[in-house]
């Protein structure tokens, strides 16, 4: 299937690592020119020439720090002056966690500056440029746990689900410009990261962190939260479905909150 995203321009947060950089990889194979925000220098690095690889020899990687309001905007004027205009937003931001009676106040204004307004900061940044292209597509990743809640990333998913509502919000006020804005809510993924922070803790129940059989069985035995496939996600199946929404091709869904979880009884 055509995507429609040959010769676009993309912008992916968070884009070097995990589902991030799974989502501007299958962007860069569609075509598009790429530009990855993230912090780190050496990631941005790698990341760039990754996609370059993919397909985009346009790709360029901007050190942003999504916590500062005027690094965001300040990333974004590099991309207004590289391209002009802007056809897809992919916003991937995502923050710590830990249980309410962990969380101090600091962590709690922390945690929505990460997960809330890094989300709107970049949307308000990226407008114009979105505005000023022929066609254009917004899509953020929220979290499966503002359905199904876990007390262990209490902030996190208030955050989270504060961003699906916006989301669902900007779909009604961009219609009339003719730009399609979307969420996706991703179950559990077996990102890199997730893999190292969790390798000794499944280890110990003789488990492995980078199989998504047994994630899943450590999420079921844990929480009680198992999924219908009986497995955890892997970044390139958040990438397909994002990528979708995020194309040309994708002429008719917007205001979407879409689950990738595996199958729950969440809708």
């Amino acid at each position: 299937m055509d995507l429609g995203l040959a010769g676009s321009t993309a912008v992916v947060t968070g884009g070097s690592k995990g589902m991030g950089l799974a989502i501007a990889t299958t962007l860069a194979e569609e075509g598009a020119k790429v530009a990855v925000m993230a912090r780190g220098a050496a990631a941005l690095d790698d990341t760039v020439q990754t996609l370059r690889a993919a397909g985009s020899p346009d790709a360029i990687g901007i050190s942003v720090d999504m916590s500062d309001a005027q690094s965001i905007v300040a990333g974004f004027d590099i991309v207004g002056k590289r391209w002009g205009a802007v056809n897809s937003l992919v916003h991937t931001i995502g923050p710590g966690d830990g249980y309410f009676e962990e969380m101090t106040d600091s962590q709690w204004d922390e945690t929505f500056k990460l997960g809330t307004m890094s989300g709107v900061r970049s949307i308000r940044a990226a407008l114009p440029m979105l505005r000023a292209a022929e066609w254009a597509r917004i899509v953020t990743l929220s979290a499966h746990s503002i359905q199904r809640q876990n007390p262990r990333i209490v902030a996190y998913t208030a955050s989270k689900a504060a961003l699906s509502s916006i989301t669902k919000n900007l779909s009604k006020s961009l219609a009339k410009d003719g730009i399609l804005v979307n969420c996706i809510c991703p179950g559990t993924i077996v990102t890199a990261s997730f893999t190292e922070v969790l390798k000794d803790i499944l280890a110990a129940d003789g488990l492995d962190a980078a199989d998504p059989t047994d994630v899943m069985t450590w999420i079921d035995n844990n929480f009680g939260q198992p999924c219908d496939l009986g497995r955890a996600g892997l970044p390139e199946e958040i990438a397909s479905i994002t990528a979708y929404l995020a194309s040309r091709r994708n002429g008719y869904v917007t205001g979407a909150t879409v689950n990738v979880d595996g199958g729950s009884d969440f809708v």
